[in-house]
């Protein structure tokens, strides 16, 4: 399926609000997935990201948040908390099952209806939807919107969205999921072209957002973003290993979209191992690496205009 959901025992589960522009995506795994996570960019917006760290104590998650809305859209995870609550998953305290569920967002204000964001009932439906075998792409859950290349604002940009790619080596399972907002444009590695990103105005042409940072000295950019990336797989790993493969997995980012990493960006990897079996860490980073990759681009190219926005498919003449 070239999903996520390959993995098994991993659902995704999307809501959407259309109108408003906005959406939330859930990583759901009820039987808990040790977790790492690699934060970089310089504007990230997160929650329970520090349990994460080897150092600590809890050992498994049971689902990862991504929504839009900027900080407002972090409430979206208290759905998520009282979905696996009312199923009875959680880390069980003695007392109660605690879900542990970290996420991040992106910031889509820019999109749509700014007073509208994921809060726990979208989050909360996001959970009702969610599947174990789940392919689609494009305008859905986080990635409704999205957009790429912004350094010259809303009128110039392109429509980013969600996209997911997995692959089977022998027993050895890997997929990837991305949520693409990105303030740089986005670069197809295979043929080292920009395929979305800041557009001329008359937007018959891009304009490379690296070459005018480069020569046009940006001190600010008013329209935030976030790339969010989840790679997960079944090979037994330690939360370290974990992390380590989140951290690997961020160079999917610097590879196609351009630049990265920025001040403007929150960008935000998570790992996830679901422990059946054996398999080399550097491996496992490796192809969670050109996984993530790929689900970048099936992001963009997956993608449909909204509000105005163009996306990869109206410019086949470029």
């Amino acid at each position: 399926m070239h999903s996520i959901t390959d993995i098994k025992g991993v659902k995704v589960g999307n809501a959407e609000d259309l109108k408003g522009g906005t959406g939330c995506t859930v990583i759901i795994i009820e039987k808990g997935a040790v977790c790492g996570v690699d934060v970089r960019g310089g504007a990230p917006g997160t929650r329970e990201t520090d349990l994460l760290d080897p150092v600590n104590l809890v050992e498994k998650v049971h689902a990862i948040y991504i929504g839009g809305g900027s900080a407002f859209g972090l409430d979206g995870a208290s759905g998520v908390m009282q979905y696996l609550e009312e199923k009875g998953i959680g880390f069980d305290t003695g007392v109660a099952k605690v879900p542990i569920v970290p996420g991040a967002i992106i910031f889509d204000l820019s999109v749509g209806d700014p007073h509208t964001w994921p809060g726990k009932q979208m989050g909360y439906k996001a959970c009702q939807n969610a599947k174990t075998e789940f392919s689609k792409q494009g305008n859905m859950g986080a990635g409704v919107g999205c957009t790429v290349g912004k350094v010259f604002g809303m009128g110039q940009c392109m429509k980013g969205g969600l996209g997911m790619e997995s692959i089977k080596v022998g027993n050895l399972i890997i997929g990837a999921l991305a949520v693409v907002n990105a303030f740089g444009d986005i670069v197809d590695p295979e043929t080292s072209s920009i395929i979305a990103g800041a557009l001329s105005p008359d937007k018959k042409s891009f304009l490379n957002t690296e070459e005018f940072v480069i020569h046009g000295n940006v001190k600010e950019a008013p329209f935030k973003n976030t790339t969010i990336g989840i790679v997960a797989t079944n090979a037994k790993l330690s939360k370290a290993m974990t992390k380590r493969v989140a951290m690997m997995a961020q160079d999917a980012i610097a590879r196609t979209i351009n630049p990265s990493h920025t001040m403007f960006d929150g960008d935000t990897v998570f790992a996830l191992s679901t422990g059946e079996i054996e398999e080399d860490v550097n491996r496992v980073g490796v192809i969670a690496t050109n996984m993530l990759e790929k689900a970048i681009i099936n992001a963009v190219k997956n993608a449909e205009p909204v509000f105005g926005i163009l996306s990869h498919r109206d410019l086949n003449n470029f």
